[in-house]
């Protein structure tokens, strides 16, 4: 029976993120339990699915020129006086231009963050690898997609935060651990 199971392909989900604990993770999980693919061509043992979860980018609803869901009116002598309509047009403008950016941001950091870590996995050999790149909070799109993609493993680092820190910030991994449908490793980072 061990046979069957270390012959077929493993489906390894890795978390990453710009942090340096989640690239140790990835380091980690190359090291110590990927099968890289035999020379003789046969294929990977493994499959690496690099997973980041992007931010919902923000929605700016009070800079879109109203108050509250009413007009903003805006009072000043005659020369200052600046239509409604105007006023609106500009802080929608502007809100669009904001949200527009930091999503731009978002999509750039999400490729440079997955870059590094393909580059990281070329170094360890024939190891297969791909990356998915979900929008949402972090801990339920990391849930939702192990068990989208039928992951065998879901390997997380750990930013090492005490008590306290994990109470009023929560903690990705924690939640994962509990909520994911498949085993949860967790690397802590190590200073070197």
């Amino acid at each position: 029976m061990a046979n069957v199971a270390s012959s077929r392909e493993r489906r390894i989900v890795v978390a990453v993120d710009e942090s340096e604990e989640s690239l140790s993770a990835l380091r980690w999980c190359l090291r110590n339990l990927v099968r890289p693919a035999p020379g003789d061509g046969s294929g990977a043992k493994d499959m690496i699915v690099l997973l980041y979860a992007r931010p919902t980018p923000p929605v700016y609803s009070a800079l879109n020129g109203t108050e509250n869901g009413r007009e903003h009116h805006v009072f000043g002598t005659q020369e200052d006086f600046v239509p409604d309509l105007q006023v609106r047009e500009t802080g929608r403008s502007f809100a669009e231009d904001v949200t527009a950016t930091l999503d731009m941001y978002g999509r750039d950091l999400a490729d440079s963050v997955t870059e590094k870590a393909r580059n990281i996995c070329k170094d360890y050999g024939n190891v297969k690898v791909d990356v998915k790149i979900s929008v949402g909070d972090a801990r339920e799109v990391i849930c939702q997609m192990v068990d989208k993609l039928g992951a065998d493993l879901l390997v997380m680092g750990s930013h090492g935060y005490g008590f306290i820190k994990r109470a009023l910030l929560g903690s990705v991994s924690d939640h994962c651990a509990r909520n994911a449908k498949c085993p949860v490793l967790i690397v802590k980072h190590r200073e070197a």
